[in-house]
């Protein structure tokens, strides 16, 4: 009997997801060191049981139009802070949050910044396991205002203590729906070149010339089959050894 593909549930593991979500938040056009700093939130909130990968995909648009450079320190006394978001959203808002608690809690020994106007606020739920890889004790309540305080964390440099869900996720992979899954793969390709002789030919860390030289890796000594990138596929005749 066959199984609905909405009924399927696929295990991924973390190499996956960040490669899919790095890809699609490249193609907001936000800065690139922004979306290296947020590559890992989808997959942290997919874990907790927040808006996740479902997120990702439902709020692609806005995170396009989002201004990072809008989000705001209105006020400062002591150890805290209160950040004027400027609706721009959670995940984007995340890394100055962390960091600013860091700083914050290096100085004073706790930390508390309330952020005000940020779409999809819960998600700074994120932060609570987020952050422990910088050496914070995070805690996150949600009334009007997204509120989140930090105390310094001790670590120790083994992912098992410094960062538990990362660990966990390394281990075990993260459940998800194959429908949603298969959805951010293809919006995830939308970012590769397509396919030509010439893409293939300069893809990962070598360039192949025309001939068939290689530039970019002095190793060329295993198996590795270069002759499809440099002819059509339909034209390439030669086999790996290993085929």
């Amino acid at each position: 009997m066959s199984v609905c593909q909405s009924d399927q549930i696929l295990r991924v593991m973390p190499r996956e997801m960040r490669m899919m979500s790095q890809r699609i938040l490249s193609l907001t056009g936000q800065p690139k060191g922004l979306c290296l700093a947020v590559q890992d939130v989808p997959m942290y909130s997919q874990k907790l049981g927040l808006g996740g990968f479902a997120l990702l995909e439902k709020r692609f648009d806005e995170l396009c139009r989002m201004r990072p450079e809008n989000i705001a320190i209105v006020s400062e006394e002591a150890a805290r802070l209160r950040l004027d978001g400027n609706g721009q959203h959670a995940w984007f808002v995340l890394p100055a949050v962390i960091d600013l608690l860091g700083e914050l809690a290096t100085r004073f020994s706790e930390a508390e910044v309330v952020v005000a106007d940020a779409l999809d606020p819960e998600e700074f739920k994120v932060a609570e396991a987020f952050a422990n890889r910088n050496g914070l004790s995070v805690a996150m309540t949600l009334g009007g205002e997204a509120v989140l305080t930090a105390k310094p964390r001790a670590l120790s440099g083994d992912v098992r203590h410094d960062d538990p869900l990362l660990w966990s996720l390394l281990e075990d992979g993260l459940q998800v729906q194959a429908e949603l899954w298969w959805r951010i793969y293809h919006q995830a390709k939308k970012a590769l070149a397509a396919d030509s002789v010439v893409s293939r030919r300069h893809a990962g860390p070598i360039i192949v010339n025309q001939d068939g030289t290689v530039i970019g890796r002095k190793d060329n000594d295993d198996d590795t089959d270069v002759g499809f990138l440099v002819a059509p596929r339909a034209e390439t005749r030669t086999e790996s050894t290993n085929s």
